[in-house]
C-alpha cells in the first residue's frame, strides 16, 4: 500500500487543485455545505462537474443526478475488471471496491487482467483527502472571491471536459461517439430544457454496445 500511496501523491495534488475549483464554482450554485458533502460522498470529479454544469444551466436536480450517474457508469466495467483480484468475503471486497477511481485503476493494472489491490488502495488514499480538502478550501475562498467568472474560473468547466475528451479520443470508436454526442447536444440545446442535452448526448456512448 505504501508504494501506491507514493505513486498517488502527484494525483493527490491534482485532486487538491481540481477540488478547489469545484468548491469555488459549486458554492454559489448549491451552497457550501452541499458542495462539501457531495465531495465527501461522491468523490468523482467528472460526475460532480457534470451535475454542477446541469444545475448552473438551470437544470433540475433529477437531470443533474442522471448526468452524474451516466458518467459514473464507467466504473461498472472497471469494477468487473478488478473483481478477480479482490480477495476475502463479499463485504470486504465491496468496501475495498469503493476505492476504485480512474487514476488508481490505471496505476494498479498489472496486465493480463491482474490488479494490485493494495497498490490501488494506497493511490486512492493519496487522492481522496486532496479532493475533499480542495473542495473545503474552494468553498471558503468562494466566499471571498464572490463571482468566480471574474477570475475566469468558469472556463474550468469546458477545460475539464475537453481534457477528459482528449484522453478518451485514443480509444477505438471514441471519435464516432464524440461526434454523435456533440451533434445531439447542438441540436437539442436551443429547444430542450436545461440539462437534457447533456443527458441525451451521453446516450451516444451506446454505440459501444456493438463491440
Amino acid at each position: 500500500m505504501s508504494s501506491g500511496l507514493r505513486a498517488g501523491l502527484p494525483y493527490g495534488l491534482a485532486s487538491l487543485l481540481l477540488g478547489f475549483s469545484f468548491g469555488v464554482l459549486a458554492r454559489p450554485v448549491m451552497g457550501p455545505v452541499a458542495a462539501i458533502v457531495m465531495s465527501v460522498i461522491v468523490f468523482a470529479g467528472s460526475a460532480q462537474f457534470a451535475a454542477l454544469a446541469v444545475l448552473s444551466a438551470g437544470g433540475g436536480a433529477a437531470a443533474a443526478i442522471v448526468a452524474g450517474a451516466l458518467l459514473n457508469l464507467r466504473f461498472v466495467p472497471m469494477g468487473i475488471a478488478i473483481a478477480p483480484s479482490l480477495r476475502g468475503r463479499s463485504l470486504g471486497r465491496a468496501l475495498r471496491g469503493q476505492a476504485l477511481v480512474d487514476a488508481s485503476w490505471a496505476l494498479a493494472n498489472r496486465g493480463a487482467g491482474r490488479f494490485d489491490i493494495p497498490f490501488l488502495l494506497g493511490s486512492t488514499l493519496a487522492q481522496y483527502p486532496g479532493w475533499v480538502l480542495g473542495t473545503v478550501l474552494g468553498v471558503a475562498a468562494g466566499g471571498v472571491i464572490g463571482n468566480p467568472d471574474t477570475f475566469g474560473l468558469d472556463a474550468i468547466f469546458p477545460a475539464f471536459f475537453l481534457g477528459l475528451l482528449a484522453a478518451e479520443l485514443r480509444r477505438p470508436g471514441a471519435r464516432a461517439v464524440s461526434a454523435l454526442g456533440a451533434a445531439i447536444a447542438i441540436v437539442l440545446t436551443p429547444v430542450a430544457p436545461a440539462g437534457l442535452p447533456i443527458v441525451a448526448a451521453a446516450l451516444a456512448a451506446t454505440l459501444g454496445l456493438r463491440r
